[in-house]
């Protein structure tokens, strides 16, 4: 098992103990109150999307990653998402530490 599938794991497991907050309101909202520790965005998502979540993390001081696209992060999570965020320290420093 490779570093993407664990990390595809690694959030479908934050996600069922209630760590991830998901879609578009939702997660500029977790970034603006400090909630959202890490960001997935699609790689192949919209271009007023990546822009909003992009510019919103930069000012927060959010780590954003585009190492998925939207039918990998869906399949991760089990629903259709284009962004999502990670509410937890824990599961993000371990998503860090995958991706490195």
């Amino acid at each position: 098992m490779n570093n993407r599938e664990k990390l595809s794991h690694l959030i479908g497991l934050a996600q069922r103990a209630g760590k991830v907050i998901s879609g578009e309101e939702l997660v500029i909202k977790a970034i603006q109150t400090g909630k959202a520790q890490f960001i997935f965005l699609a790689n192949d998502a919209g271009v007023n999307l990546t822009k909003k979540t992009t510019d919103k993390s930069h000012y927060y001081n959010v780590e954003v990653s585009t190492v998925f696209s939207t039918l990998e992060l869906s399949a991760a999570l089990g629903k259709p998402r284009k962004v999502i965020a990670i509410a937890d320290a824990g599961f993000s420093k371990k998503m860090r530490t995958l991706m490195n």
